[in-house]
């Protein structure tokens, strides 16, 4: 008997003929969240389950956590390899039917026999199993309708394996598997959800953070890297690019007409973020954007914004309330960092009354006065980024 974690694959089953190049992203992800894992941990593949065997001296707790944050796995359970012999699984399920049931008081056997020459049939196997349950457990109550405990039994080609409740996985599909996207990643609470979200669809990320020294400090920055920090724990390696627009937007106060300024600003933000996207290999831009909720993020606006982007931009948050996104924002582990209070960019130059149904020509009127393209290469010129994850 041997303790193993089982990673039930997702949609990815699904895929038909590219269903090997999911496969081969998914188990590479896997690895990849292990390298920093005490221990040696063993891989094995079939009918849609990876299965990790550990060394003697490897910590499963922290690979079983490690695992859950890796996008294309529907289910993640700790289980119990066995012989594929009706003997040693009744012996395994008697030896660890208190860790199995945990607090439980009512339970259910399930059985999945995929190896069709196995000589018990599926419900032969759950009532022997059963019989086991309640032998060794006399105060359990036996409910195939809402058990509190699942008791699977599955009977694989090579082995059999024995687990409890799973619980469920990050789901999506395998970083890597859809290119790659160029984040605007601000100290707020959308930007990093919308990051996750298109990860979870198969994006590799990187990401781009807009500074302004000295009217936003080393704290600011540091907030920002603990995002993307918490983002590579589901995303892998991220490259966090930091750009100045202090000239940006010292031109924009000098010059044009404050009901503009957020507007201006953030044409200048997709500009860079579209030169930095083509210049890495991003394929799109994502931003935490949702429609509505602040000035900026109008239908009117959104549309002023994407003019200037040579990218697609894509908005994962654009249908969500921020309730919802606050508590996307929990679950991933962001939220306590995005509300430490510490200016960003965008905050700093607000308008009074800024403009929520801009024209696209006085937008365009107002560029007039400025030297675009110089800013937009001063500003690329501060990019530094740095290697996380």
């Amino acid at each position: 008997m041997k303790e193993v974690i089982l990673l039930k694959y997702g949609e990815i089953v699904l895929k038909g003929l590219n269903r090997s190049f999911f496969n081969t992203k998914l188990e590479s992800r896997v690895r990849r969240a292990l390298k920093s894992v005490e221990g040696e941990f063993y891989f094995d593949y079939a009918q849609s389950t990876l299965c990790i065997t550990p060394s003697d001296d490897a910590d499963i707790d922290g690979a079983y956590e490690r695992v859950k944050k890796v996008f294309g796995i529907a289910t993640v359970c700790r289980g119990l390899a066995c012989e594929k012999d009706m003997e040693d699984i009744k012996r395994v399920l008697a030896e660890n039917i208190d860790e199995l049931l945990g607090n439980a008081k009512t339970f259910k056997c399930d059985a999945k026999r995929s190896d069709k020459k196995f000589p018990l049939k599926s419900p032969e196997i759950c009532a022997i199993c059963g019989g086991i349950v309640l032998e060794n457990r006399p105060d359990m109550k036996v409910d195939v309708i809402n058990p509190e405990r699942v008791i699977t039994i599955e009977i694989r080609d090579r082995q059999a394996f024995i687990h409890g409740n799973g619980e469920k996985g990050a789901g999506g599909v395998p970083v890597g598997s859809s290119g790659r996207a160029m984040l605007m990643l601000s100290g707020g609470i959308d930007s990093p959800v919308a990051g996750h979200m298109i990860a979870r669809r198969g994006a590799a990320i990187d990401a781009v953070y807009f500074e302004t020294p000295p009217y936003t400090g080393e704290l600011a920055a540091e907030k920002v890297r603990t995002l993307a920090e918490i983002l590579t724990e589901y995303c892998g390696e991220i490259y966090l690019h930091s750009v100045s627009l202090t000239e940006v937007q010292e031109t924009l106060v000098a010059t044009c007409k404050e009901k503009l300024f957020t507007l201006l600003l953030r044409r200048f933000m997709v500009r860079c973020a579209s030169r930095l996207a083509e210049r890495y290999g991003a394929g799109c831009l994502i931003t935490g954007e949702s429609l509505g909720q602040v000035a900026s993020q109008t239908m009117q606006a959104l549309a002023v914004t994407d003019a200037v982007a040579t990218v697609p931009v894509l908005r994962p948050c654009v249908g969500l309330d921020k309730e919802e996104i606050v508590v996307r924002a929990r679950e991933i582990g962001t939220f306590d960092t995005s509300i430490l209070p510490y200016e960003d960019c965008c905050t700093v130059f607000t308008p009074k009354h800024p403009d929520t149904r801009p024209d696209m020509a006085e937008i365009l009127e107002e560029e007039a006065k400025l030297d675009v393209e110089g800013l937009v290469e001063r500003a690329l010129a501060t990019d530094h980024f740095v290697k996380l994850g």
